[in-house]
């Protein structure tokens, strides 16, 4: 499996950003498609994803309100836009995916997610 993820870039604040990512090879088994985002010397913390069964879709508290994500199972496809961006939000956004059989309780875990793409800088200028 291989994500590969689009976007990024730098934004002053207030202002939004769309993140995309496309994963190829054996996907249509996994169970949650999301991103999450991580800065030097900070642990990688979940941003959001959408559960393929059932299609509901889980944020940190930190963006509800301001990312929305959204996907297609069928095309192995997920999307992430963030409006409203603040300095905080800077990082490096990595799009992932889960194994099979992620439960619900686990889907803001990002251990949980087996593959990641390459990483997307967001820089939010103040």
């Amino acid at each position: 499996v291989q994500l590969q993820a689009f976007g990024g870039g730098l934004v002053q604040a207030g202002g939004s950003l769309r993140l995309s990512c496309v994963a190829s090879g054996r996907t249509l088994s996994r169970e949650s498609m999301g991103w999450s985002r991580q800065v030097p010397g900070k642990e990688r913390e979940f941003v959001a994803s959408i559960r393929w069964s059932g299609g509901s879709r889980h944020y940190a508290d930190a963006v509800k309100g301001r990312f929305t994500i959204s996907g297609n199972k069928a095309e192995s496809t997920v999307s992430l836009q963030m409006n409203s961006l603040k300095p905080e939000d800077t990082a490096v956004y990595y799009c992932a995916l889960s194994g099979p059989g992620l439960i619900l309780s686990e889907i803001r875990n990002p251990v949980r997610y087996n593959y990641w793409g390459q990483g997307t800088l967001v820089t939010v200028s103040s």
